[in-house]
């Protein structure tokens, strides 16, 4: 890797800041207050190892494709069977529905609250949500690449600034939150308390939008194997940003009292927040909020749809066969158009859905996806011939992909016999 100066090498961590931003919705600002508010400061280090475990699955797949020049996607279809396709598309099109509808009600939500403009707070997440898809779909259709990393490294500074400088001003027990973070302890409040730990750890850091950021690195040009170094420093500081905001919304939990769920949750906190901290911390956090929940949108949107259009580019080859250029995606093409449209309209239909319910949903199919992330990295990057020694997993690398495999298989059996 070059020597880049601290402004380029700034600039060269974008791709690991939009997973960040990407990663973090609505669903994890709920999670981690609830999880707070439940068992306190305790469950940090349960933030930790689930941002740790998502870091282990993106260099994986960041690995993959600077060996070899495949999108992850490409060597899925290209290197295992061809049944495995069908079950990609499957998957995909219901988690973009769930995904879409519960980032569009989010948004309307915190809106919503910001400027309460409407009779009901329906009416309001209802409008505010379709304004908020209409305006991620402009942004992506007519900005580019471009225009799009710069919104979202704004909405990523408030997110990070409003929400982490709220769980300082709250004046939590400092050697607490130290504790929590680096001496992991069996969770309280019985199977509550384990589901919730279960949910924090599964639920930092994206599902399906991890494959997102084998295609933004290729935005940004990064191809060749020498790369790696810089990839892993970018994916570093994306989880590390991840990993911070899940444990200031932890802190933020454990210092008040939270019920609801979802993104109603995200009110009834701001709410909460205006006693200790007064009107602006309230307005500060909603703002901060906002910001998670849009930018969480504007990933998808982005780069979603480049994820259909290189299935739709792969759809004929054989296994064993080869695809033009690896990455190839053009904006412009009529897949990447239609997904994009697609997402940004057919999940409106989730408005008229409860959003508790919508979000449920969604939490239980994109956490199917991890494990079979997990399955494939383990096959993918453990032969040689495919990668390289180089680039091969290490000893290290397989135990903590097997510790994520077996980590989502319990606790898809603790969802079954709770």
């Amino acid at each position: 890797m070059s020597r880049r100066s601290p402004s380029s090498l700034l600039r060269a961590l974008g791709p690991g800041l939009l997973v960040a931003a990407t990663g973090v919705g609505a669903g994890d600002l709920a999670t981690g207050a609830i999880s707070g508010s439940l068992l306190g400061t305790a469950v940090l280090w349960a933030g930790l190892v689930g941002a740790a475990f998502k870091f282990v699955l993106s260099e994986g797949l960041t690995r993959w494709q600077l060996a070899t020049g495949q999108t992850l996607l490409e060597g899925v279809m290209t290197r295992l069977a061809r049944p495995v396709r069908l079950v990609f598309l499957v998957y995909l099109v219901p988690w973009t529905f769930f995904v879409g509808g519960s980032l569009v009600s989010g948004a309307g939500v915190c809106a919503h609250a910001v400027a309460p403009v409407f009779q009901t707070p329906e009416q309001g997440k209802v409008v505010f949500g379709i304004l908020h898809s209409l305006l991620g779909l402009v942004l992506v259709r007519r900005g580019g690449y471009a225009l799009f990393e710069k919104v979202m490294s704004v909405c990523i500074g408030f997110m990070v600034v409003t929400v982490v400088v709220t769980a300082v001003l709250l004046r939590p027990d400092w050697s607490a939150v130290a504790k929590g973070a680096l001496l992991p302890s069996a969770p309280a409040a019985g199977a509550e308390g384990i589901a919730w730990t279960v949910a924090l750890i599964g639920g930092v850091g994206g599902t399906l939008t991890i494959l997102c950021y084998g295609y933004w690195i290729r935005e940004e040009g990064r191809t060749s194997a020498d790369d790696l170094g810089l990839c892993r420093l970018d994916l570093l500081s994306g989880y590390v940003v991840t990993a911070l905001f899940c444990v200031a919304m932890v802190i933020i939990g454990s210092t008040i009292e939270v019920r609801g769920s979802g993104a109603d949750l995200i009110v009834t906190l701001a709410d909460r927040l205006e006693e200790p901290l007064g009107p602006a911390g309230r307005w500060a956090f909603l703002i901060g909020a906002w910001g998670a929940v849009f930018s969480s949108l504007l990933g998808v949107w982005q780069a979603v749809p480049y994820v259909f259009a290189d299935f739709w580019r792969l759809r004929g080859v054989e296994r064993g066969g080869s695809a033009s250029a690896c990455g190839a995606v053009d904006v412009n093409s009529a897949p990447y158009r239609a997904y994009l449209y697609a997402i940004a309209f057919v999940p409106l239909l989730g408005l008229a859905v409860e959003f508790k319910a919508m979000q449920r949903t969604y939490a239980i199919v994109g956490a199917l996806f991890v494990p079979i992330l997990a399955i494939v990295l383990l096959v993918l990057n453990g032969r040689s011939a495919w990668v390289g020694r180089r680039f091969t997993n290490r000893p290290l690398t397989v135990v903590t992909l097997v510790a994520i495999l077996a980590f989502f298989v319990w606790a898809g059996w603790l969802r079954l016999t709770r």
